[in-house]
Protein backbone atom coordinates (compact mmCIF):
# COMPACT_ATOMS: atom_id res chain seq x y z
CA UNK A 1 0.00 0.00 0.00
CA UNK A 2 1.57 3.30 -1.03
CA UNK A 3 1.68 5.86 1.74
CA UNK A 4 0.56 9.46 1.25
CA UNK A 5 3.40 11.42 2.88
CA UNK A 6 1.87 14.82 1.96
CA UNK A 7 -0.94 14.43 4.49
CA UNK A 8 1.29 13.66 7.51
CA UNK A 9 1.49 16.72 9.76
CA UNK A 10 -1.70 18.27 8.37
CA UNK A 11 -4.62 19.14 10.60
CA UNK A 12 -8.21 18.30 9.87
CA UNK A 13 -11.71 18.15 11.26
CA UNK A 14 -13.69 15.05 12.18
CA UNK A 15 -16.74 14.56 9.93
CA UNK A 16 -17.71 11.12 11.28
CA UNK A 17 -16.67 10.32 14.86
CA UNK A 18 -13.88 7.78 15.32
CA UNK A 19 -14.50 4.80 17.59
CA UNK A 20 -10.98 4.07 18.80
CA UNK A 21 -10.05 0.43 18.23
CA UNK A 22 -13.67 -0.34 17.28
CA UNK A 23 -13.39 1.42 13.93
CA UNK A 24 -12.44 4.47 11.91
CA UNK A 25 -14.21 7.75 11.38
CA UNK A 26 -13.80 10.25 8.57
CA UNK A 27 -11.88 13.54 8.49
CA UNK A 28 -11.56 16.49 6.15
CA UNK A 29 -7.98 17.68 5.63
CA UNK A 30 -6.59 20.66 3.73
CA UNK A 31 -3.81 19.26 1.60
CA UNK A 32 -2.37 19.86 -1.90
CA UNK A 33 -4.19 23.19 -2.27
CA UNK A 34 -7.63 21.72 -1.62
CA UNK A 35 -9.60 19.63 0.84
CA UNK A 36 -9.74 15.83 0.87
CA UNK A 37 -11.47 13.24 3.04
CA UNK A 38 -9.74 10.26 4.62
CA UNK A 39 -10.75 7.34 6.81
CA UNK A 40 -9.24 8.16 10.20
CA UNK A 41 -8.10 5.78 12.91
CA UNK A 42 -7.37 6.91 16.47
CA UNK A 43 -6.44 5.18 19.74
CA UNK A 44 -9.29 6.87 21.59
CA UNK A 45 -12.73 7.79 20.23
CA UNK A 46 -12.90 11.33 18.82
CA UNK A 47 -16.19 13.26 18.51
CA UNK A 48 -17.70 14.94 15.48
CA UNK A 49 -16.10 18.35 14.97
CA UNK A 50 -12.86 17.60 16.84
CA UNK A 51 -9.65 18.99 15.38
CA UNK A 52 -7.06 16.31 14.63
CA UNK A 53 -3.43 16.02 13.57
CA UNK A 54 -2.49 13.37 11.01
CA UNK A 55 0.41 11.35 12.45
CA UNK A 56 0.63 8.50 9.95
CA UNK A 57 -0.49 7.40 6.52
CA UNK A 58 -1.88 3.89 6.31
CA UNK A 59 -2.19 3.96 2.52
CA UNK A 60 -5.42 3.71 0.51
CA UNK A 61 -6.74 7.04 1.87
CA UNK A 62 -6.50 5.90 5.50
CA UNK A 63 -4.63 7.84 8.18
CA UNK A 64 -3.82 7.67 11.88
CA UNK A 65 -4.78 10.77 13.89
CA UNK A 66 -4.60 12.27 17.36
CA UNK A 67 -6.73 15.03 18.84
CA UNK A 68 -5.04 18.40 18.27
CA UNK A 69 -5.16 21.71 20.09
CA UNK A 70 -3.05 24.38 18.37
CA UNK A 71 -0.53 25.64 20.97
CA UNK A 72 -0.72 29.11 19.42
CA UNK A 73 -4.40 29.27 20.39
CA UNK A 74 -3.31 29.16 24.05
CA UNK A 75 -1.08 32.18 23.47
CA UNK A 76 -4.05 34.12 22.13
CA UNK A 77 -6.09 33.22 25.23
CA UNK A 78 -3.28 34.47 27.50
CA UNK A 79 -3.14 37.78 25.63
CA UNK A 80 -6.92 38.17 25.98
CA UNK A 81 -6.65 37.73 29.77
CA UNK A 82 -4.26 40.70 30.12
Amino acid sequence: MPQDEAVIGCTGQVLVATRGSAGPGEILVRVRGGSETFLAWSEDPLPLGATVLVIESRGCREVGVIEWVDPLDALGDAADAD
